[in-house]
Order: C-alpha cells, then sequence, then structure tokens
C-alpha cells in the first residue's frame, strides 16, 4: 500500500481517469498484459486513453501518425514544404492543447511546428486525451484540452525490443528499447530512434519535393527509484534532426530555392515524492523539467535561428479523507526564454517569461455515482500580470447505463507568432506581426454517454458538445492582403462550436466496429468580418473495422475517413492572370488499412495509407517561380503525396524476469 501512495503524486492526474495501464508483470506461472485499445476515463473528466495496442494498428511511426483511428483528434501537415504537422482538437489548432510528457509540460514554442515527430511509436506506452479545460495541477495554459505522453516504464519486465520500418516514399526507421533491474529497489530503461528519408519524390512533377528529407537521431534514458516511502524518477534525452527541402534543380535560369532546418534538442526531467501518512493518502511531491532547443533554419534567402530555454517545477501536496474527499494543493514555476535572429528585422529579437503561481483544487467522489471537481490557480506574469484560472467538471452516473459529464474552464497562454508559426516563413508573403497578446478563452462542455447491452454484448455511445469562447487571441490573417500575413489582436468575436457523436460495437465475437461524425463551426473575425475560420473542414465522419482471429495471429485493420469541405482564404488574380485557388474546397476520403501477422517472439505488419489516393491538386502556388511575391506552400488542407505502403517487424528479442 504505501508503494501505491507514493506512486500516485507522480501520476497527477490519475484519480480523474481510468486506472493507468499497468505493465505486463510476469507473477509466477501467470501473465498479466497491458491494456490495450482505447477506453474512456473515468472520474469527472472528460477524455479516454490510447492503450499501445490501439496504436498499433496503423504504422504509428511517432506521435503525429498515433490518432488515425481517432475521431476526436485531427492531424494534418501545415504547409507542403517542411513537413510541419499540426494537432487540431475541438477544431481549433494545437496551440491551444496542452502538451504534456507524463503530467510535465512540454513541447512548447519552438519545438510546436515540428514535436509530432519527436516522439517515436515504439517508446509510447500509450496517450491520454483530455477534452476542455482540464485539471489545474498542470497549469493554466489548456484551453480545449490536454494530450499526455505515456512512455514505457523503466520497471516493466526487463526485455529488449527492435522495431524496424521502411515505406514507398523511402523513409526508413529503426527503433530499440531495453529495460533493466540492477536493483530490486532500481530499474532503468534506454530507448533509441533512427529515422531516414534520404531520397526526394516528386510526383505531382512541381519540381518540388513532396516530402523533406528528414535525418533524425533521438535518444532517451529513464531511471526510477522505489522505496517503502519515496520513488524517484529521472531521465534525459537528446535530439538532433536535420530536414532538407525545395526545388529538386532550379528552373528557367533561376536561382535554386532550397529550405533547410537543423534542430538540436536536449531535455531532462526528475520526479520526487514521499508518502507523508498511507492511511488517507498524504503525499508531497516534487517535480521539475527543463529543456533546450536550438533551431537554425533558412527559407530560400529569409534566415531564422532560434534558441529557447524552457524551465518547469511544481511543488504538490496531496491527501484523502475518509474516502470521499481528496485535496491537492501546490506551487509552481514556468520560465520561458527566446534568442531570435531573423535576417529580415533589424538585430536581435529576445524574449523572456517567468510565471509562478499557485492552485488548490478539491475532489468529491461518491463511488462510480458522483465526482466532481472543482480547482482555482491564479499565476503572475512578469509580462503580463496577475490573472485567475477557475476550473470545474462534475459527473453523474445514474446506473449502468449512462453517465453524463458537464465542465466549464478559463485558459490563458502567451502567444509568440513568430515562434510558433515560423514554418510560414517558406511563403514569400510578408509576415507582419502588429500586436503579441495573451491569449484568453471560456470553454465549456457536456458530454454523455451510454453502455447499452444488446444480444449480449455492448453498445457504447458517446455523445459531446464544447464551445469555446475567445476574449483575447492572436490571430493569423491570410484573407486581408494577398501578400502579407497579418498576426494581431483579436477585434471582434471568435469561437467555436463543436458536437460529436460516436459509438463502438463488437458485431461479431473477434470483430469491433466504430463510426463516428463530428461537425465544426469555427469563426472569426477578420478585417471586421466574422468568417468561418480558413482551411478548417466543417465536418468529420470516421469508421474503423477491427478483427483478430481466434488465436491472435492475426489481425486486419481498415479506417475510412471523410473530411468534410471547408473555405479558403480570399483567392487572388496572380501576376499570370489565373486565381490562385478556389474559394472553398471539396469533402474528400482517405482509407488505411493494414494486416499483421504475429508469431511467438516477433510480428510482421504490412499495411497502407492514403489508399484512395486522394491529392490536392497544386498545393504549392506559383511553383514554377519560388522567387515571385506569388509564391506560397501554405494552402494546405488535404494530403500532397499519394499512396503510400509500408512494411515492418516488431521483434521482441530479449524477455527477462
Amino acid at each position: 500500500m504505501p508503494l501505491l501512495m507514493g506512486a500516485m503524486p507522480l501520476m497527477s492526474v490519475a484519480q480523474e481517469q481510468d486506472s493507468v495501464i499497468v505493465p505486463e508483470q510476469r507473477l509466477k506461472e501467470v501473465t498479466v498484459k497491458a491494456q490495450g485499445g482505447t477506453r474512456r476515463m473515468s472520474g469527472a473528466q472528460n477524455g479516454l486513453t490510447i492503450g499501445q495496442k490501439e496504436l498499433f494498428r496503423m504504422a504509428c511511426c511517432n506521435l503525429g501518425e498515433s490518432f488515425a483511428t481517432n475521431p476526436s483528434v485531427d492531424v494534418q501537415y501545415s504547409d507542403a514544404a517542411t513537413g510541419a504537422r499540426q494537432i487540431k482538437l475541438l477544431g481549433l489548432s494545437g496551440t491551444y492543447v496542452q502538451m504534456l510528457a507524463e503530467n510535465l509540460p512540454d513541447f512548447r514554442g519552438v519545438a510546436s511546428p515540428f514535436a509530432l515527430g519527436y516522439v517515436p511509436g515504439t517508446w509510447m506506452k500509450g496517450i491520454n486525451v483530455s477534452k476542455g479545460a482540464a485539471s489545474v495541477k498542470n497549469g493554466y495554459e489548456s484551453i480545449t484540452g490536454q494530450i499526455d505522453i505515456d512512455y514505457l516504464k523503466p520497471e516493466d519486465q526487463q526485455s529488449l525490443n527492435i522495431n524496424l520500418y521502411g515505406d514507398s516514399q523511402t523513409r526508413m526507421e529503426g527503433n530499440f528499447d531495453v529495460n533493466f533491474h540492477p536493483m530490486r529497489q532500481l530499474s532503468g530503461s534506454v530507448m533509441g530512434h533512427y529515422e531516414n528519408r534520404a531520397k526526394s519524390h516528386d510526383a505531382n512533377d512541381d519540381g518540388f519535393m513532396d516530402m523533406p528529407k528528414v535525418e533524425q537521431y533521438n535518444a532517451t534514458t529513464r531511471w526510477k527509484l522505489v522505496t517503502d516511502r519515496y520513488i524517484m524518477h529521472s531521465g534525459f534525452s537528446i535530439l538532433t534532426e536535420d530536414r532538407q527541402s525545395g526545388q529538386h534543380e532550379a528552373m528557367h535560369g533561376l536561382p535554386l530555392y532550397s529550405i533547410g532546418i537543423s534542430t538540436n534538442r536536449l531535455e531532462a526531467y526528475t520526479k520526487h515524492a514521499a508518502v507523508l501518512n498511507p492511511e488517507r493518502e498524504e503525499s508531497v511531491a516534487i517535480m521539475a523539467n527543463f529543456s533546450h532547443h536550438n533551431q537554425e533554419s533558412h527559407y530560400g534567402i529569409r534566415e531564422y535561428n532560434v534558441a529557447q530555454n524552457s524551465l518547469y517545477a511544481q511543488l504538490m501536496y496531496e491527501a484523502k479523507f475518509d474516502g470521499l474527499h481528496h485535496v491537492s494543493t501546490g506551487i509552481s514555476l514556468q520560465h520561458d526564454s527566446f534568442d531570435e535572429k531573423l535576417v529580415a528585422f533589424d538585430g536581435v529579437l529576445s524574449d523572456s517569461e517567468t510565471v509562478p503561481g499557485v492552485y488548490a483544487q478539491y475532489t468529491f467522489t461518491k463511488g462510480t455515482k458522483i465526482s466532481a471537481m472543482a480547482g482555482l490557480r491564479y499565476d503572475y506574469s512578469n509580462i503580463h500580470g496577475g490573472f485567475l484560472t477557475p476550473r470545474a467538471h462534475i459527473k453523474y452516473q445514474p446506473n449502468n447505463i449512462l453517465s453524463i459529464r458537464l465542465s466549464a474552464g478559463k485558459g490563458y497562454r502567451t502567444a509568440r507568432p513568430l515562434v510558433e508559426n515560423n514554418n510560414l516563413l517558406a511563403s514569400n508573403r510578408v509576415m507582419v506581426i502588429k500586436d503579441v497578446v495573451q491569449e484568453e478563452a471560456w470553454n465549456t462542455g457536456a458530454s454523455l454517454a451510454w453502455y447499452i447491452p444488446i444480444m449480449e454484448k455492448t453498445l457504447k455511445v458517446n455523445m459531446d458538445y464544447y464551445y469555446t469562447n475567445f476574449i483575447s487571441q492572436e490571430i493569423v490573417d491570410f484573407d486581408s492582403d494577398a501578400h502579407f500575413i497579418t498576426i494581431s489582436a483579436l477585434d471582434g468575436k471568435s469561437f467555436s462550436h463543436v458536437a460529436q457523436v460516436d459509438a463502438t460495437y463488437p458485431v461479431l465475437k473477434r470483430l469491433t466496429l466504430t463510426a463516428a461524425y463530428r461537425f465544426n463551426d469555427v469563426e472569426c473575425t477578420y478585417n471586421g468580418m466574422l468568417r468561418s475560420k480558413p482551411l478548417t473542414s466543417r465536418y468529420k465522419a470516421l469508421v474503423t473495422a477491427s478483427y483478430q482471429n481466434r488465436l491472435d495471429r492475426w489481425q486486419f485493420d481498415l479506417t475510412a475517413q471523410i473530411n468534410g469541405g471547408g473555405r479558403m482564404p480570399d483567392p487572388y488574380l496572380t501576376a499570370e492572370k489565373t486565381w490562385s485557388w478556389n474559394p472553398d474546397y471539396d469533402a474528400f476520403c482517405l482509407l488505411s488499412a493494414q494486416i499483421t501477422r504475429r508469431f511467438k517472439r516477433w510480428e510482421i505488419y504490412l499495411g497502407g495509407e492514403n489508399l484512395t489516393n486522394h491529392k490536392q491538386d497544386n498545393p504549392i502556388i506559383s511553383a514554377h517561380n519560388p522567387w515571385s511575391a506569388d509564391f506560397d506552400p501554405t494552402m494546405i488542407y488535404a494530403p500532397t503525396d499519394g499512396v503510400m505502403i509500408y512494411t515492418g517487424v516488431r521483434i521482441k528479442a530479449w524477455k527477462g524476469i
């Protein structure tokens, strides 16, 4: 029991979701396997946990490819040149989603455009996705939700696993993870990743690489020490990546247009927890992480270099009384410093923000019927001054069939226009930054979940509705001028309405179907007019099917999704007197499939993505003349490359005791 109590502060939100993913453990002759698939969070917060079994239903080479079967989270490329990808949750961009690594804020600022490629898929044990305003424990930045990455654990059963991957777009990967227990109380792990897309290809013959050439080295080591009343969990990671994109060869005697992005990242974290009173689960914990991110890049003749240092620290106290009342309180510190240099500007840009804060959160739980959570935090920024963040969640489950959740809360974030949008420098539009503001928004939501018994099986149905209303926001305006990107403070309204329904049912003993539909109404004021947000689909429909044979040796997975049409930024006449694009884009369908064959110590998988071969026409505007004012690769709403076939093998090279 003391061991379990000591682990609670390190998990931080474990009380508000399903039991954490259980590592595989061998107890004499009994093997308890890790839970997989997708399951809803328990407690007051609305969300889900994506287990490793669900992640492996598709290639899942990195975090950005981990949501292919998930109806709530969208991932798309931000442009047709750099390979930057962004998450969308509740119809809004990933900057409003707080990214966590095991409950520590991570991948902030300059890392955000490419962060989805920094977490290899084989390193993850699961992903926790929380919708709406989340717990105040993790800070004030969550507006549309949180995505918390759960890595493989050092204390898992000793093993060495190897993953090799290759696809038809010349991408090759090698991954390994090994963990060991040198002492009864001490466990450690080392994970490595190498990625190489060495060859370029140009399927649409526009003279530009369809995907950038990428070479990445990524490694991490993690350690855990456990005693009766104390737990320590620490580690560090290093990453180096080189991206090269642009033209294959110069055209019309013009200079070669190239894009180069070189990244070096170092990160370290530590967590310490001590049990004060096991009987009432009273504990104190301190945790911190530090990251240094250095990026040197050029976009044609534009040179942009930036270095970011981030430090987060938190001291927290938790206790539970009478099995009903849970109290959590603590203090935190978030510090970010940036050193930027853009050739187009005169001199060096630098910025630094320090935000100390204090919070308190109370949770009332009465069995499975009622769970209520209320939290309040106060933070003080050396740039924006002091601000309050209230958040509340409630869950009511009158019976075993129905559960109801309601939530409301506020979120804040300091916008960093150039740091977070530096991939837009690939466009020849002139970037004009008028204002830098602290973004502020309210998020309210409601969710219904039914567990309906049908023919000795359970039909799971979920309905969500969320409304996000911005009080202050940084607006990226592509509409007002054809050759400018204007970033300024919101002057008017900005909001999103998102409604979703999804259902899962095992139609046969080993065949499970999931169907979902989501409607997005995302609007913002541009140049005095309230309009739909450009490059945002109005709806999404998704159907997935998964079948395993009787011995679980064969698995077949199929995913189909329809992305609804949307608005493009206002078109304009190019120098050739042709319209840059249509005012709107149409709905399109994507299809993915995978076959997995399992053996005793290894498994092989073969799959394909974008099997409908849908590609956006002319994704790069004025690709024939990248030095003209019309050149723009950032108007992306659909895939820019066609069918991709991949194969890989997962090997359990060694399994210890």
